[in-house]
């Protein structure tokens, strides 16, 4: 039996051998870069002041990239998602150029997820970092085109939504971190202020105008991007509501104008004003997320703070008047709903009473089919008011939705 012992014992040295070789090569016996050209030469290049040069940033993208996979292949995951984060914040501070960065944040957010990386408070806030260098970057690029900007909004859009469905994939918090709520939240409301993705205002007025002459049939196009402030907007109060950033709605709330008489009169068929929808919206995000008590700390001071043109008495009157040509208020329904929520499931006719009633202004408000899934998981979780199983496929998708792909 001798020989088949040193054969096994040689195999095992062999094996040996090769772990310690594949080691040294990795991390250069010690130092972490010695033995490792690609290693060497990126670190060259983030360091080199030519970095701000397209081609050298590009050559220290695809160094990197070769970098992240050797090590992923290698098992050597904590390196990976390193050498991708690291990378990625000098390319934007160090370089400026945001087009390359941004392929390289599309390979860090799939590393996190395939190497099951925890979402931790460190990684959280390496988020922020990201997200604060990628606008500076954007920001101090001059030479940048409108449709450019708008691209590169666009898909730092889908890397925050990636990595928010991560944190919610390998985090501890239910929908995904709250840091990564509040970075998407700002971002989306960004995006909503920049011509760059939802046009100049003269744009919008001339596809408004243009809308009003042909009539609704053949411009799907122009609503869409009609629709593309309103629609960022609703996330991002969905993100803040998600985050507890109840200040925040009411900041950005109060820097909406008040509603027209057009919004309030009764049965409009224009969308709501701005500024109720979103209250609305929130509130019914924080309902539907069983957060009680931000969603009363939010109707309460934006009857207090921003409701100021009516007080509460003559708001309560004419919530239930059908004859003085007013739609019943966004304020008035968001406190009542709250009032309901908080009682026991007893009160589910009233809860159905309050929604039938406002249902008119539900209708016109953006997105409604996704309203109506938040009022319908409403009446599921306080009242036990079962859904049709149709409605119950789309409302776990939707708040599953909240966590992964971005709060909509």
């Amino acid at each position: 039996s001798a020989p088949t012992m040193s054969a096994a014992a040689a195999r095992r040295r062999k094996q040996q051998q090769k772990r310690a070789a594949a080691k040294q090569q990795s991390d250069g016996g010690g130092d972490g870069k010695s033995d490792d050209p690609v290693a060497l030469r990126l670190d060259a290049l983030l360091a080199d002041p030519t970095l701000v040069e397209e081609p050298v940033a590009y050559e220290a993208l695809q160094l990197a990239q070769s970098a992240v996979r050797r090590n992923v292949k290698t098992g050597r995951f904590a390196e990976a998602v390193e050498v991708a984060y690291a990378t990625s914040l000098a390319l934007l501070v160090k370089s400026g150029r945001v087009s390359v960065s941004s392929q390289l944040l599309a390979v860090l957010v799939q590393v996190l997820g395939e190497t099951h990386t925890e979402c931790t408070d460190e990684w959280v806030g390496r988020f922020g970092e990201l997200d604060a260098a990628y606008r500076v970057a954007m920001d101090k690029d001059e030479s940048m085109g409108s449709d450019e900007r708008g691209r590169l909004q666009r898909l730092h859009l889908q890397f925050l939504k990636k990595g928010l469905k991560w944190s919610n994939d390998l985090g501890k918090v239910r929908f995904g971190a709250m840091g990564m709520h509040s970075i998407l939240g700002d971002h989306c409301w960004n995006m909503s202020c920049d011509e760059a993705v939802v046009g100049t205002e003269a744009e919008r007025k001339e596809a408004a105008a243009k809308r009003q002459d042909e009539g609704e049939e053949d411009d799907d196009e122009e609503y869409e991007e009609e629709d593309l402030e309103i629609g960022l907007r609703n996330e991002a109060v969905s993100h803040y509501a998600l985050a507890e950033k109840i200040d925040t709605i009411l900041d950005k709330l109060k820097s909406l104008p008040s509603p027209t008489s057009e919004e309030l009169a009764m049965g409009h068929v224009c969308p709501p004003a701005q500024r109720d929808a979103l209250l609305t919206r929130s509130v019914l995000v924080l309902l539907a997320v069983e957060n009680m008590r931000e969603a009363r700390k939010l109707a309460a001071s934006y009857l207090a703070e921003i409701e100021t043109d009516r007080p509460p008495a003559a708001l309560k009157k004419s919530y239930l008047d059908k004859t003085d040509g007013k739609a019943p208020s966004h304020v008035m329904f968001c406190c009542m709903l709250v009032r309901i929520c908080e009682k026991d499931a007893k009160t589910a006719p009233l809860f159905n009473w309050l929604v039938r009633n406002f249902g008119a202004e539900l209708g016109t408000m953006h997105e409604p089919e996704v309203v109506k899934t938040y009022t319908t998981k409403i009446g599921r979780v306080y009242f036990d008011i079962q859904p049709p199983p149709n409605m119950m496929d789309m409302m776990e998708n939707m708040m599953g939705m909240m966590g992964g792909m971005g709060g909509m």
